[in-house]
């Protein structure tokens, strides 16, 4: 499972696992979890110019947008299972 590190404005770096990513309307979403078993998962979308030397990524906290691409992660992790909270 591949490790990134974020490195928000503010705050401390995180570092979260990635669990799959997608393309969808042309753009990147990710799967990330912050641990490697169980933990919190959150999708990503990368909002980075195409161009970018690093990619820019916010989490998804749009409820048709979120639905969308969760119901991609559901259907290419067969055994995951996301819900909202």
């Amino acid at each position: 499972m591949e490790k990134i590190r974020f490195s928000p404005e503010q705050g401390d770096e995180v570092d979260f696992y990635v669990l799959e990513q997608t393309r969808l309307g042309g753009v990147d979403y990710i799967l990330v979890t912050d641990g490697e078993e169980d933990g919190e998962a959150l999708i990503l979308k990368d909002v980075s110019a195409p161009d970018a030397p690093e990619g820019v990524y916010e989490i998804v906290d749009d409820d048709e947008e979120l639905d969308a691409v969760a119901a991609i992660f559901e259907n290419l992790l067969e055994d995951v299972e996301l819900e909202k909270e």
